[in-house]
C-alpha cells in the first residue's frame, strides 16, 4: 500500500459535512482539521496496483462542497 496525504478545500460552512461524506467512504486511516488555506487533511492507504489518480477521483467525485483538492505522494517512511 502507498500512503497518500489529500488537503480538502470545502465551501464556508461544510466542513463537517465533508469529513462526514469523507469518512463514510471508509477509505481514510485519519482525517484532521487543520488551519491555513485547506480545511481537512486526510491519510490514505492507496490498495498496490491501484492508479492514485482514480482512486483519488472516486473518493471526491460525489462529495459536493468540495472545492479543491492537493495530494501529496509518499515515497519512504523514516
Amino acid at each position: 500500500m502507498n500512503c497518500i496525504f489529500i488537503q480538502v478545500r470545502c465551501r464556508p460552512g461544510k466542513t463537517y459535512e465533508v469529513a462526514d461524506r469523507i469518512y463514510e467512504k471508509e477509505v481514510v486511516s485519519e482525517l484532521y482539521s487543520t488551519s491555513g488555506e485547506y480545511d481537512l487533511l486526510a491519510k490514505i492507504y492507496v490498495p498496490k496496483g491501484e492508479d492514485v489518480g482514480k482512486y483519488v477521483n472516486a473518493i471526491f467525485v460525489d462529495i459536493p462542497d468540495v472545492d479543491r483538492t492537493l495530494t501529496t505522494l509518499t515515497f519512504h517512511a523514516f
